[in-house]
């Protein structure tokens, strides 16, 4: 069983960098398709990026150019950096992962990954 805690949110004005992080604990990140969820108010969840353990790191098209991702394996931490950020990027973000490996080829399988953390909130304005 994974747990995962994120961080870092908060407001920012329009074009201004945020970096988010997400401890996990119970097991290793690099065991683990990890990746984020996105959900705005009156929104589904969105699967925005994932990283498949591999060195291989997918994005959206809604942040692709904008969002990077790193990590620290030592930490067992993500850390996802926003930046010209964008009214639409208003959110909770949330961590998420699974150990299915077919489950990380493609954001749209994030949503559905077997464990979340509680999520923080980005607003931007």
């Amino acid at each position: 069983h994974v747990q995962l805690v994120e961080s870092g949110g908060g407001s920012v004005q329009v074009g201004g960098s945020l970096r988010l992080s997400c401890v996990a604990s119970g097991d290793s990140i690099s065991r683990n398709c990890m990746g984020w969820i996105r959900q705005a108010p009156g929104k589904e969840r969105e699967g925005a990026a994932l990283d498949d353990s591999n060195g291989t790191t997918i994005y959206s098209g809604a942040v692709k150019g904008r969002f990077t991702a790193s990590k620290d394996d030592a930490k067992n931490t993500l850390y996802p950096h926003m930046n010209s950020l964008k009214p639409e990027d208003s959110a909770m973000y949330y961590c998420a992962a699974d150990s299915r490996s077919q489950l990380c080829t493609s954001v749209y399988h994030v949503p559905y990954y077997s464990y979340s953390g509680q999520g923080t909130q980005v607003t931007v304005s």
